[in-house]
């Protein structure tokens, strides 16, 4: 399944075209992300942890940079796991592209994922809800994480002020409840305006 979600850093592009070549920090702004190992060759061992409701998800797996171009600041990462139970897999090429957006950077990025097992049980519309609150998290700690460098922080400080805590919990789940009731509520009582 594809989903695409965007997000506003405000930041310059050049500034967050540089952090976006620091995979261990980006990896540090995604909720329930560790990097376990780095394999040299722009590829890296790391774990995932997602929890929905009563459901915890963890994957280990790797991810590789497999394009980087600098000239249209697009990144692709090709990321592959098995959730730690056995109960299923995960694949995902994902693909972030940076433009200028006024003083800051509009960041879009798209995603093709491919589950099976016990996560593939939650519908599309499900998976893309959690993802989106993800994304808001993830650009929130990288604007964030942007500043703190600024300010003469080393990633050590920052990681130590900022634990890593595994992605959901009730709250994850309330958040993307709350975003497909506005979608319904949205269609039954907004005026309808045909795609442009």
């Amino acid at each position: 399944m594809l989903i695409t979600n965007e997000f506003e850093v405000a930041q310059p592009v050049d500034k967050v075209w540089t952090f976006f070549d620091d995979i261990p920090q980006v990896a540090a702004c995604l909720p329930g992300t560790e990097l376990t190992s780095d394999l040299g060759g722009d590829t890296y061992e790391g774990k995932v942890a997602v929890r929905m409701g009563p459901v915890k998800l963890q994957f280990a797996g790797k991810a590789a940079i497999t394009q980087r171009d600098e000239k249209a600041r697009r990144i692709v990462v090709d990321a592959s796991g098995a959730e730690v139970r056995g109960r299923g897999q995960a694949s995902m090429v994902v693909t972030a592209t940076l433009t200028p957006a006024g003083r800051g950077t509009k960041v879009a990025v798209a995603q093709d994922l491919q589950l099976s097992g016990a996560a593939a049980q939650y519908g599309r519309g499900m998976i893309a809800d959690v993802t989106a609150v993800l994304m808001r998290d993830f650009s929130a700690n990288m604007q964030d994480r942007i500043e703190r460098l600024e300010r003469g922080e080393t990633p050590e400080q920052i990681a130590a002020a900022s634990a890593a805590a595994p992605a959901g919990g009730l709250t994850l789940g309330m958040r993307a409840a709350l975003m497909a009731l506005t979608r319904v509520f949205r269609r039954f009582f907004m005026p309808y305006q045909p795609a442009s």
